[in-house]
């Protein structure tokens, strides 16, 4: 995970997932509407068949029907959480799959959920139309015609030629404003005035740290709870987080605040992170990290847990 860390501090460059709210098992229609962004989108379809179950790996049946030639989209299953907005950190299960065709993506199958940021242009115009504006906990089917998904030229390595409709079932597990913070009920703990840095920002505000000159550097890596939240423990899996690095002669600093994107991490896989297991959700914590080699600096990197991974 040093790599994750290290890419705020280099080119701003963030990476992933989340809770989720109960779904009901309704199916509705939308009419026609213009999207956040300004796309026409239907909600009469045609669509294929498909599992409403929020979670539920899904399979299509397609109709004899032509797929329509403007976006369409329908909610499976309405959620009860929070309304997606542009610029979120997104996460989401889906199954993409060509109309009438093959299924050339499955976040299901491979049992880990995808995150990124949605509305912003990172995804497919469909994706971002379409999405924006949905509740978390949702399923929702969009039917997006070649101009809204990979174009004229398509996406060879997926299969898709630049004539297909893409059809997509996705479950919003979660979605995080750029702003995101841990818990501002969080109690500050003794050890946060006996870390030796200058970290600002107190809980449920973003955080900043540099390091004073002359400061001894870590040799070994340790974790430091610097404010405790009432959350459950963190388990191995996937973490949103937010956080704020420098390198320990403070030639770089930076964090994810700034860069406009919580991201998502993996704990349990022997990196970095894997010290906040067992941290109460929303806490914050002070991770240093000895330098790799005489040309790396050290790390500091004070870390807010925002949420634990879950698609149930």
């Amino acid at each position: 995970m040093r790599k994750t860390l290290a890419a705020v501090l280099v080119a701003g460059a963030l990476a992933l997932t989340a809770c989720s709210s109960d779904a009901t098992d309704t199916e509705t229609t939308t009419p026609a509407t213009a999207s956040p962004t300004g796309i026409e989108i239907g909600g009469d379809g045609p669509f294929p068949e498909t599992s409403t179950v929020f979670g539920e790996a899904p399979e299509l049946a397609f109709p004899d029907d032509e797929p329509s030639t403007r976006l369409e989209v329908s909610v499976l299953a309405a959620g009860d959480g929070e309304a997606v907005e542009a610029g979120d950190l997104l996460v989401v299960d889906y199954l993409g799959q060509v109309w009438g065709g093959e299924v050339f993506d499955s976040s299901f199958e491979r049992t880990s959920p995808a995150a990124f940021s949605i509305g912003t242009g990172q995804v497919i115009q469909g994706w971002d139309a379409g999405l924006v504006g949905q509740d978390v906990g949702s399923r929702v089917i969009l039917s997006i015609p070649p101009e809204l998904g990979y174009g004229t030229g398509g996406n060879p390595d997926a299969g898709i030629e630049g004539t297909d409709t893409l059809v997509f079932v996705v479950d919003i597990i979660g979605s995080y404003p750029t702003d995101v913070t841990g818990s501002a009920d969080a109690a500050v703990t003794p050890e946060a005035a006996t870390t030796g840095l200058e970290i600002t920002g107190t809980p449920g505000e973003p955080a900043s740290v540099s390091v004073p000159e002359g400061t001894a550097a870590p040799t070994e890596s340790s974790a430091t709870v610097l404010a405790t939240a009432d959350g459950e423990p963190v388990v191995a899996g996937g973490v949103i987080v937010q956080y704020a690095v420098a390198y320990w002669d403070n030639s770089s600093t930076g964090s994810t605040w700034d860069a406009g994107q919580p991201q998502a991490v993996e704990v349990g896989t022997g990196g970095e992170f894997d010290a906040l297991i067992g941290v109460p959700i929303g806490s914050r914590v002070l991770l240093l990290i000895p330098a790799p080699d005489e040309a790396t600096p050290a790390i500091a990197a004070v870390v807010d847990i925002i949420d634990q991974v879950s698609t149930s």
